[in-house]
């Protein structure tokens, strides 16, 4: 298919701007890992070989990603999902994978001694903290999208051009939520007032602490 053709083609380097779009549309791989292990554990193993095979990129089942991949590859991928499963389940499975993308980064990516100054610091603090990390590390899941936050008594993280928007925007919400709710509050909302698929410019997430 052109589209994994393409994603073969398409480069693997690392590094961007911090909060800017990744110059090569290039996303973090745990988009698509995490998608699969969340279906897998919902529907077994043989419902993501169909996953892979209805966006026509079977050639990715079971490949090793261990580097940034092309950013169409999640955004077929969620596709096909909401295509095969009524939304309500399709967004349950892309929620799941956004909370176990979120463990992932807190097991892998931030360390220990920071996960616990963060979880003493007040919340304000802590909050303003975790925006500038996540806003540092914004291509792993925002690929060409471009990233901006903005602090307050509801801080607003944005996406202008979300590649791998979806109903509901529940990937990206679950990954935030929680982020937030192990790392400063366990009573932080997320809410989706704004999305790229409504026509908006941006996919907004608002985020009070409560």
């Amino acid at each position: 298919m052109a589209l994994a053709a393409a994603a073969d083609a398409a480069p693997t380097r690392e590094g961007a701007r911090p909060g800017a779009a990744h110059p090569d549309g290039l996303i973090g791989p745990n988009s698509v890992i995490q998608l699969a292990e969340a279906l897998g554990a919902r529907e077994g193993e043989a419902a993501v070989d169909r996953l892979f095979e209805r966006a026509g990129l079977a050639v990715w089942r079971g490949r090793s990603l261990d580097a940034m991949i092309p950013e169409a590859v999640p955004a077929a991928l969620f596709d096909a999902l909401f295509a095969a499963y009524p939304q309500d389940d399709a967004q349950a499975i892309a929620a799941d994978a956004g909370r176990r993308t979120a463990d992932y980064v807190m097991a892998h990516r931030i360390p220990g001694p920071v996960k616990t100054l963060l979880r003493l610091t007040p919340a304000p603090i802590a909050a303003r903290l975790l925006l500038t990390a996540i806003g540092r590390n914004a291509w792993t899941f925002a690929g060409s999208g471009v990233f901006t936050s903005r602090y307050g008594g509801v801080s607003v993280i944005a996406i202008a051009g979300n590649p791998i928007a979806m109903p509901g925007c529940v990937w990206h919400a679950a990954v935030f939520t929680r982020l937030f709710r192990r790392l400063v509050s366990k009573k932080t909302t997320i809410r989706h007032p704004a999305c790229r698929l409504a026509g908006d410019e941006a996919c907004r997430f608002d985020i009070r602490l409560r």
